[in-house]
């Protein structure tokens, strides 16, 4: 149900170079954003600050390099000026004489002791690529081995050494190995994962909805691991049924939670190497009706601390936990009137909080007090201060500097389209500074080094692409510059020809929403032009920001005399406050289609607008609005193109929709309100839904089940399934191309394009 906004303008970009001569310049530009968001590293030019990896402490980074025949992990130091150590050439990486280079997809650089963990021939679970081969290559030795030999091929993840450097631990098949790297001798610490009792990873839910992946962590000491283990045995699994690939049908089954339905419980363990005995550790609660999104080591070899939300995502705990005896002590606790988010800065196989002063104090983020705020507290959760004292959002936090007493984060108090680097002292004292150069107008990032000295700084704008820069952070001054995006002037000129504005509308509500249009450059004011609305409307994404994300298929439709405009509707996560985000709670597929349909009013009243060629599409979330919007205000939009939308929000994982619209059976009137399938009836003009029979995430049966309303109703259709096809819609030759072809033809069909 969630839309990833820049993996489809990926696959956007694709589609619009296969359907133009501009077949290169696009690929270079696709090439910019696989480099962003891509989880599979590749190899790059020097000059190009992507995928630069800090060392875990300090500032020194690593980054892998080509060269003329293969290529460089290299090592560097800003403060030496850019001194550059080669720690090993591919050619070194070969398996055996003959052999060609390993083909390293990502590494990690161990440098007290001179290992560098090399990551290779992965699959994709789910979402990213963590499966696949793992290689040790011992530089002061010059000896590669492969770890994990024996297991099934690329079936390895989320491997790390030992603080100690004597040992690595992986996890092969949900269960978890220690590897001794002087002998090769492995031990195997679980002996129970399936695929429904899975240790040291998590399940479909888990990954998708709390950001959990990596799923163990060493102990400071390297004499014992802890980890989660996920028990999905009451979990119905969702069956998806392939067709294309062998003469017989078979099922796919996909351990999927939905609404109403119990989610896998979940505990923690501390194993031993020594023993291989684990020890569970004592959280209060039934653990079925709790989530533990985040657990870490608290600094030292005896203590985890571990965040708990309940089932209605309303309540968190912190816990910290003696791993000798297993018992837990609460140190810290909230609640919130509508669900509690989790921390941004920490998500994806981190802690929920970073610790300060030497392990003495933690940092934590909340928004109790109507804004999205950073806090510092002891370890024992007591003496919260606050640290970021402006009436506005914390966007995110982009780095911290515990020597000089800093924090850096993003916030856009004036704008919420736009993101900027700010900083503060960590005692809370003083006022924020903005770090984010004056004059530069959009969306700023800033990969701050783990001692906070220095950062790649990356400004982009919606008609600026981005160029990084090596800069120091106190005071601020670039460096080095980097490599720009390899868009040339040309290539920008046809990705932006037809302009991107900005514009706030206000409704009869007197709610503002943020927007963007993109209107023909020949664009005549006296003339009527038919609008494509493009919407998503849900608690996980905005579509309106002020950063570099060309769109090639809209230019292509601008092109044709369409004005294609976007509005955020209250309840996406914009920096407007928690009341603007929270006011969604219970009224997804209403309080925000209502939104959007107010300022398609307003938007209707300028002059230049067709009112009778008005059209909407989504995917997604996008899809789920655009099937509300058509049904629902028939005399607004005649045209919509809905595309992998939930159409009954029963049908949807429990975490996602549970946390924002309430559990059942008591709010089941809130998700019956909400689904479209519930509205088909109301659909006058011309519909086309699309959907992938594979897709894991948002299932056929919600296109099954629409379907099957919209003929009860005796509504006439379009439809397009892509059997087997994901959630992307991208698996399949030609199969981007075609869906975008689709979309273009239907809407030329139904609301015809040019000025009037």
């Amino acid at each position: 149900m969630k839309y990833f906004f820049f993996a489809l303008v990926s696959l956007l970009l694709i589609a619009a170079g296969t359907q133009t001569g501009y077949t290169q310049p696009l690929r270079r530009a696709w090439s910019y954003q696989s480099l962003r968001f891509n989880p599979v590293y590749g190899q790059e030019d020097e000059g190009s600050f992507s995928h630069l990896q800090w060392e875990e402490t300090g500032h020194l980074y690593t980054r892998l390099e080509r060269t003329g025949d293969g290529f460089d992990i290299a090592e560097f130091d800003p403060s030496q000026n850019f001194a550059k150590t080669v720690l090993v050439r591919s050619g070194e990486l070969k398996p055996s004489p003959d052999a060609a280079p390993l083909p390293v997809e990502s590494y990690t650089w161990y440098p007290a002791h001179k290992k560098l963990l090399l990551f290779t021939r992965s699959r994709r679970v789910w979402r990213a690529h963590t499966r696949g081969d793992f290689w040790i290559y011992d530089l002061v030795g010059k000896k590669l081995s492969q770890l994990g030999r024996g297991l099934p091929a690329s079936s390895l993840q989320f491997a790390k050494l030992s603080p100690d450097g004597a040992k690595a631990a992986y996890v092969s098949e949900h269960n978890i190995y220690v590897e001794d790297l002087a002998t090769g001798t492995r031990k195997q610490l679980t002996a129970d994962g399936t695929e429904k009792i899975i240790n040291g990873t998590f399940d479909w839910a888990y990954e998708e909805e709390l950001f959990c992946r990596d799923g163990f962590r060493w102990s400071p000491d390297s004499k014992s691991i802890a980890y989660w283990q996920i028990n999905a045995t009451d979990i119905r699994d969702y069956l998806m049924l392939n067709t294309t690939d062998s003469i017989y049908s078979f099922v796919i089954p996909v351990q999927y939670p939905k609404v109403g339905y119990n989610p896998s419980s979940a505990r923690i363990g501390v194993v031993s190497l020594a023993t291989g005995r684990t020890r569970w550790m004592d959280i209060p609660g039934d653990p079925v009706q709790h989530y533990l999104p985040r657990m870490a080591w608290a600094g030292n070899d005896n203590q985890l601390m571990v965040q708990q939300f309940n089932r209605k995502q309303d309540t968190t705990t912190l816990y910290m936990i003696n791993v000798s005896n297993g018992q837990s002590h609460r140190i810290y606790s909230e609640g919130n009137k509508a669900w509690i988010d989790i921390n941004y800065f920490w998500q994806y196989d981190r802690p929920g909080w970073d610790w300060i002063d030497g392990g003495k104090k933690f940092l934590w983020t909340t928004e109790k007090d109507g804004w999205r705020h950073v806090y510092v507290m002891d370890r024992d959760g007591s003496h919260e201060k606050l640290v970021t004292r402006e009436n506005s959002d914390v966007i995110d936090v982009a780095g911290i500097d515990s020597k000089n007493g800093y924090l850096y984060y993003y916030a856009s108090p004036d704008n919420a389209t736009q993101q900027y680097l700010y900083r503060t002292s960590l005692d809370g004292k003083g006022k924020a500074q903005r770090v984010s150069p004056v004059g530069e107008t959009g969306t700023h990032e800033c990969d701050v080094s783990p001692d906070g000295l220095y950062g790649v700084h990356v400004f982009s704008s919606h008609d600026t692409p981005p160029v990084p820069e090596f800069v120091s952070m106190d005071p601020y001054r670039v460096l080095k510059k980097g490599a720009g995006s390899g868009i040339s002037t040309a290539e920008l000129a046809f990705l932006e020809h037809n302009p991107q504005t900005f514009f706030r509308v206000t409704t009869r509500d007197s709610v503002t929403m943020d927007g963007w249009m993109i209107r023909p450059a020949d664009f005549d004011s006296t003339k009527k032009y038919p609008v494509l609305f493009y919407v998503y409307g849900e608690p996980a994404s905005c579509t309106v920001k002020d950063e570099f994300s060309p769109n090639p298929w809209f230019q292509q439709l601008a092109d044709k005399g369409y004005v294609i405009i976007s509005v955020d509707n209250r309840g996406t996560p914009a920096p407007k406050g928690s009341a603007w985000r929270k006011s969604i709670l219970k009224k997804i597929g209403v309080l925000n289609i209502h939104d959007q349909a107010m300022a398609a009013i307003e938007i209707r009243k300028w002059p230049w607008v067709d009112t009778s060629r008005i059209a909407v599409w989504g995917w997604s979330g996008g899809g789920s609005s655009t099937q509300n919007l058509l049904f629902r205000y028939p005399d607004i939009y005649q045209t919509g193109m809905a595309v992998a939308g939930v159409s009954n929000m029963l049908y949807y994982d429990n975490i996602y929709e549970e946390r924002y619209m309430g559990l059942l059976p008591q709010d089941l009137k809130y998700y019956q309100a909400g689904s479209s399938v519930n509205h088909a009836k109301g659909l006058q003009g011309n519909l086309l839904i699309i959907h992938g029979s594979g897709d894991d995430n948002v299932h056929y049966q919600n296109q099954e089940a629409l379907i099957n309303a919209l003929v009860a109703a005796g509504k006439q259709f379009s439809m397009m399934e892509y059997p087997n096809r994901s959630h992307g819609i991208y698996e399949g030759e030609g199969t981007t191309a075609h869906l975008y072809t689709l979309l273009t033809d239907y809407l030329q069909q139904h609301c015809p394009p040019g000025a009037r």
